[in-house]
């Protein structure tokens, strides 16, 4: 990547080209005259409305009515520095995605509220970059460095929803006049200004605005709660191309053997890079003994014959919505009669918990189903004393099981979570709803408390399920789940 330096137009000072082989280069009067001129009119282009317009209209007026005579600050954030002067990829912040269909860096869509009711609702954007102060060749953001931007009367037409230069946003912010709301942590600049308004606050005020902002997350997030039609075709369409990955890896388990987990995780990410944006969470690839570590994401450890392979992965679509699948398989092919023993105690358990999704259901149903089954099993192989109510009431089964039993998918991958826990934790689900269902089993190395037989093995099956009017619709259901099926997918797709 080439270095760059940003163009010095604001004062007499010289100006200064991209650097070459770390030196900077000066610019002639001549090359920056000649760098204005020369370029076909390329301001306008007719765009065709983004799919999701006419829902996110629908959004911002349920958000509009949610919040009369507050203004309300929803910022898409901003690049972060991974190192020196190169940045993370960007991702945009969710509830600003939600909201406007945009998926680029430094917007921010701003309601002001309207003395009548309602709201003017503008998203405020880079606009692109300017030819006659030459920042969209010299500045290290400028377009022939990063890519065209869309004109603001683009994305007006893009996105169906006014639009205003980024650069006015902070003046129009500190003008003041409404109690004001934003989305906080995405943005520092914007989160200070909000602050400076609120200055002269004494404690207590300065809790109540700390809650006016909790209050406006937390509305979003309620609202994110129940899928349209559009975003459950998203959520598909995420599941399938994790489909897709997941029979990569099976195809790849060879190389991943004379490598290592590394070149599993790379061989999903191609999938998610080919058919989405990015993979929506660290894959998970955990061969052997990792696949006992909940969160292991190194991703470095060898891939041997006779081991497990845990693999948790999902990609994340252009449109940032993200599937969350899991599959335990043998890397030989064939599980051994341990492993299948677990594996098939983690199968029954999420059977019973996918049974127990269904609309007017309490969201902790499925999970106290898988749980109980995981106990029963525990308790029989008597690695726990009974009886099993007992062990439930202790909550004795987590030594082995570790987490809950599933969570809500949408556009991040643990969807809505700061949404009220009445609606969500302890609500009932209804049709729209989306949500992973992912019992499992992890005897650690060194857990004493376990025959050494079961000692390094590590089992959890995930699948994600939508809510519907007559019951569930488990999405990932092109990917086998029973030890039988796992074998017979395994058989078909190993190089022989």
């Amino acid at each position: 990547m080439s270095e760059q330096q940003r163009p010095q137009d604001e004062t007499n000072a010289p100006v200064f080209s991209p650097r070459k082989n770390g030196q900077a280069q000066s610019v002639s009067d001549e090359l920056a005259a000649w760098m204005t001129t020369g370029w076909a009119d390329t301001e306008r282009r007719d765009l065709e409305p983004v799919e999701q317009a006419g829902h996110t209209a629908r959004r911002r007026a349920a958000l509009s009515a949610a919040f009369p005579g507050d203004r309300l600050v929803v910022p898409a954030g901003q690049l972060l520095t991974r190192s020196n002067d190169t940045e993370y990829p960007f991702r945009a912040a969710t509830d600003y995605a939600y909201l406007t269909g945009d998926t680029s860096d430094g917007g921010c869509l701003v309601f002001t509220p309207r003395a009548e009711g309602g709201h003017d609702v503008v998203l405020y954007l880079k606009p692109r970059s300017n030819r006659d102060n030459g920042e969209f060749w010299l500045g290290g953001y400028g377009e022939l460095w990063t890519g065209r931007r869309n004109s603001l009367s683009e994305a007006a037409d893009l996105l169906g929803v006014a639009t205003a230069d980024v650069t006015t946003l902070s003046g129009v912010l500190r003008a003041g006049g409404a109690t004001t709301r934003i989305v906080r942590g995405h943005d520092a600049e914007l989160d200070a200004i909000v602050d400076g308004l609120r200055a002269d606050a004494d404690e207590e005020a300065r809790a109540k605005y700390a809650q006016l902002d909790e209050d406006l997350s937390v509305t979003l997030a309620d609202h994110r709660l129940v899928k349209d039609e559009w975003e459950i075709a998203q959520l598909q369409l995420a599941v399938d191309a994790t489909v897709r990955g997941f029979g990569d890896v099976v195809e790849a388990l060879p190389q991943a053997k004379d490598t290592s987990e590394r070149f599993i995780e790379g061989t999903f990410f191609l999938r998610a890079r080919v058919e989405g944006n990015d993979v929506g969470y660290g894959t998970i690839a955990a061969s052997g003994a990792n696949a006992t570590t909940l969160h292991w994401t190194r991703n470095d450890g060898p891939v041997r014959e006779g081991d497990l392979l845990l693999l948790d992965a999902g990609v994340e679509t252009t449109t940032l919505y993200t599937a969350d699948v899991t599959r335990t398989m043998p890397v030989s092919g064939t599980f051994t009669d341990v492993q299948r023993r677990v594996y098939d105690l983690v199968y029954a358990a999420q059977e019973a918990g996918i049974a127990a999704v269904a609309p007017g259901r309490p969201f902790v149903a499925f999970h106290e189903a898988s749980q109980r089954v995981l106990a029963e099993g525990l308790v029989e192989w008597g690695l726990l004393e009974g009886p099993v109510e007992r062990v439930l009431e202790l909550g004795l089964q987590r030594r082995y099981t570790l987490h809950g039993t599933g969570h809500m998918l949408g556009m991040d991958v643990h969807d809505c979570a700061v949404s009220r826990q009445e609606v969500h934790l302890y609500g009932d689900l209804e049709p729209g709803m989306v949500l992973t269902v992912e019992p499992g089993l992890y005897f650690q190395p060194d857990d004493l408390t376990v025959p050494e037989e079961l000692r390094g093995i590590g089992v959890r099956i995930e699948d994600d399920v939508l809510v519907t009017e007559e019951g569930r619709t488990v999405m990932s259901a092109a990917l086998p789940r029973s030890s039988a099926e796992v074998e017979a997918w395994l058989a078909e797709r190993l190089p022989r």
